[in-house]
């Protein structure tokens, strides 16, 4: 089982193909679901030399932007470049 751990938000790089996939009505659904129930699926990053890649969850980090979340908790995993 992967273990989760909390990373800086303003450390993570949301790569442009993933930003254009940003769909705001949603991001607001999950920030409610997060201030109800806490964040129950960490997000996915990579390091990438000085700072870290959204693998996955970019909907999930938005929402714990909007909620004023300094952390979010993260799976480090080894991807690929795209």
């Amino acid at each position: 089982m992967m273990k989760s751990e909390k990373i800086d938000i303003a450390s993570i790089y949301v790569p442009v193909k993933r930003r254009a996939t940003l769909d705001p009505a949603k991001v607001t659904v999950l920030a409610e679901a997060i201030l109800l129930e806490g964040l129950k699926t960490p997000i996915m990053v990579r390091k990438d030399e000085a700072r870290y890649v959204l693998v996955e969850g970019l909907h999930r980090l938005e929402a714990c932007k909007t909620l004023g979340d300094d952390k979010v908790a993260c799976y480090l995993v080894q991807a690929r470049r795209h």
